[in-house]
């Protein structure tokens, strides 16, 4: 048995379909513990001046020391994990501002990643992730999201990544049901070789 977190992002609910995916893999992963966290049916706090305070520093008020509490929280959930799966659709070519509070809220010197000679080091090695995407279009694999998930991830230390992809489920029900189709198949292979 291993220990799965699973973050989803979408603001389109049950209709999204990186949620749809993410229910997939746990139902493929079932007998496994599972953490899943919704990050926009339970969005974190927007992560300004008094978070980075919180997270970077040392708190000093009742705000920044709930801030770091949180922080600490998601890291401990994120350190737990064998395998992450992460659900990330293309919003303006970019991530969801929910999953992009996320990481500034766990990427933290010397918790999750830390600075040598050489540039930055990840702390949590080890891991696995699984990255599902969708794209109302048809991007290529070197797009914002593929880009950032792969640098984000190796910051902390995650490099064994693998990206499922739905694809142009903007173009009609046809194209969304063929996304899927493909998509679920590569979770398959992913799951078959963990």
């Amino acid at each position: 048995m291993s220990n799965v977190l699973v973050l989803k992002s979408s603001i389109s609910g049950n209709n999204a379909q990186t949620n749809q995916l993410a229910y997939y893999v746990i139902e493929k992963l079932q007998g496994n513990h599972i953490v899943v966290r919704d990050l926009a049916q339970q969005p974190l706090p927007y992560f300004d001046a008094t978070a980075a305070t919180a997270v970077r520093g040392e708190p000093k008020n009742n705000e920044e020391k709930q801030l770091l509490a949180l922080s600490d929280e998601l890291v401990s959930e994120l350190k737990n994990a064998d395998t992450l799966v992460i659900g990330a659709p293309m919003y303006n070519l970019g991530i969801p501002t929910q999953l992009k509070t996320y990481f500034d809220f766990i990427a933290r010197p010397r918790v999750t990643f830390q600075y040598t000679a050489n540039g930055p080091e990840g702390l949590l090695k080890g891991k696995k992730a699984i990255v599902l995407c969708a794209f109302g279009g048809l991007y290529d694999e070197e797009n914002l999201v593929t880009q950032y998930m792969k640098a984000i991830l190796g910051f902390i230390g995650i490099t064994d990544v693998k990206f499922v992809y739905a694809k142009g489920i903007g173009l009609g029900a046809e194209a969304i049901e063929k996304a899927q189709v493909s998509a679920k198949a590569k979770i398959n292979e992913i799951i078959t070789a963990l």
